[in-house]
């Protein structure tokens, strides 16, 4: 069942990311808007990298993160892929 969030384009869905905050009508975490922003791409570009999203939603989404960045901080943690098993070809890059 979709939950709203006090931001617009932000819900959760206990089925979706077991209840992960996402876009609206996507499975787009707000995680992955927020890991693409940290890696320094401009949210103007985000939807060019992700072109189901509108500038709108990447900007309520860094709005979300702003307002709860402990929460999705531990998204990303517990999301992040260990050293020991990324490639030293691929971290090295």
């Amino acid at each position: 069942m979709m939950q709203a969030t006090e931001h617009f384009y932000i819900v959760r869905n206990e089925q979706i990311l077991s209840g992960e905050p996402i876009i609206r009508g996507t499975r787009t975490p707000v995680r992955a808007i927020v890991e693409n922003w940290r890696l320094g791409v401009a949210p103007e570009e985000i939807p060019q990298a992700l072109p189901h999203l509108t500038l709108a939603q990447v900007f309520d989404a860094l709005s979300y993160y702003l307002d709860h960045q402990d929460e999705i901080n531990s998204y990303i943690e517990h999301n992040r892929i260990p050293d020991e098993l990324i490639d030293p070809l691929v971290r090295d890059l």
